[in-house]
């Protein structure tokens, strides 16, 4: 066999390899957790007032299936297929002991060790986020008049029907002459109103990582740009045009300036990997048996030629589109204080310190590998590329069609 042929066949095999591996873990990023929206202000003294935004669907489907409660299940479904807000929240307001039951089990205020007693003030409503109808509760805690600071805890979602992952709790607050934001999950479930700035930042920051390393779809990406690249400087400039587009809608989506809805940015996502991937595909494929050229030629300054500067631009494109997936791990879709803005912002620092790690990891090895042996490295990154490109097209079909 020719050794064109018999390097192609490899890059087939060892394609197939990769994506059958890759396979194995989830095909979404997003999707599998979902967000609540909490405002704690204190109107008078003894009192708390928590504004509670929730999934709709799922807060239905919880509810009824926690309490046993099947009509409500009937008539919050048959509301929520009808896409009718005011017959949603009938639904609600007629299994309102049901709902609240649910949601105060799980939500709490508490001060000095004793829990405030929750009241529910006024009816649901039901409003839409991101196309997603949200109910909105608003309860009343009553807390001892003598309290110095309040403790948060909130256990919302996911329970044992697993109809999600995890949710993350955004806690916006103006509580005992202090106003701040913070983010609650299952590995943090509580917070109080004595917690310093560092730690309410920190929250965010952990968030912002562990959202890219359990973000299949954003490493594979960061994985496409590494093994397209190759000199350090392609890739810090690739990382860095990518960091930028995020960056930009990212705060663009977080003052409320950009809504796209999930059905676009998810399936853009995913052809962005593949696109990514692909572009050195094409470039192996184009030089065939003079691929190992890629693997050594190169300038030693900044500069790039016709093909790196469209290369950027492409990155800089599909950044702009993961930013507002990266918004959307949030549920990001109206404009939020200041503070919980620089929180945000702190949640994408986060992002970016699990990339550059990555970066500082993979590329070394990668180069090293590419130096002692240029056909070694073509081999590798054309594997990697293409699990990289055929995963991407599987999740773009798939969240296509809605799989």
């Amino acid at each position: 066999m020719p050794h064109a042929a018999r390097w192609r066949a490899g890059v087939v095999v060892a394609a197939l390899a990769v994506s059958v591996l890759l396979s194995a873990a989830p095909a979404l990023a997003h999707g599998f957790s979902s967000t609540a929206y909490v405002d704690l202000t204190s109107p008078e003294t003894g009192h708390v007032r928590a504004e509670l935004g929730l999934e709709y669907d799922l807060l239905v489907v919880s509810a009824a299936d926690y309490e046993k409660d099947d009509q409500l299940f009937r008539a919050g479904t048959a509301a929520f297929e009808d896409g009718d807000a005011a017959e949603q929240a009938a639904a609600l307001d007629a299994h309102a002991d049901t709902v609240v039951a649910y949601v105060t089990e799980r939500f709490g205020v508490t001060t000095e060790g004793t829990a405030c007693t929750p009241v529910r003030d006024g009816d649901f409503t039901v409003e839409k986020r991101e196309a997603v109808p949200y109910a909105l509760l608003v309860l009343d805690y009553r807390c001892p008049e003598s309290a110095g600071a309040h403790e948060v805890r909130s256990g919302l979602f996911p329970d044992s029907e697993s109809y999600v992952r995890d949710t993350k709790t955004i806690v916006t607050y103006d509580l005992d002459l202090k106003s701040g934001s913070t983010a609650l999950d299952a590995e943090h479930r509580s917070f109080s109103t004595q917690q310093s700035w560092t730690e309410r930042f920190w929250e965010f920051f952990r968030l912002g990582a562990e959202h890219l390393l359990t973000g299949l779809d954003h490493i594979l990406f960061l994985l496409a740009l590494i093994v397209g690249s190759r000199r350090l400087r392609e890739i810090v400039l690739a990382a860095t045009t990518f960091t930028l587009a995020h960056s930009v809608t990212f705060i663009l989506a977080a003052l409320g300036l950009v809504q796209l809805p999930a059905s676009f940015v998810e399936p853009a996502i995913a052809l962005s990997i593949a696109a990514v991937a692909g572009w050195h595909l094409w470039r192996i494929w184009r030089r065939r048996s003079h691929a190992a050229d890629l693997e050594t030629t190169g300038h030693s300054h900044l500069s790039l030629d016709r093909a790196g500067w469209a290369r950027l631009a492409v990155v800089f494109c599909f950044g702009l589109v993961h930013g507002l997936g990266f918004a959307a791990a949030l549920g990001i879709d109206q404009a939020f204080s200041w503070t919980l803005l620089w929180s945000l912002l702190v949640f994408n620092v986060g992002i970016e310190v699990v990339q550059l790690t990555i970066i500082v990891v993979v590329f070394p090895l990668l180069a090293l590998l590419r130096r002692h042996s240029p056909a070694a490295g073509v081999w590798t990154t054309g594997a990697v590329a293409a699990g990289v490109s055929v995963m991407g097209l599987v999740w773009f079909l798939q969240r296509v069609v809605g799989i």
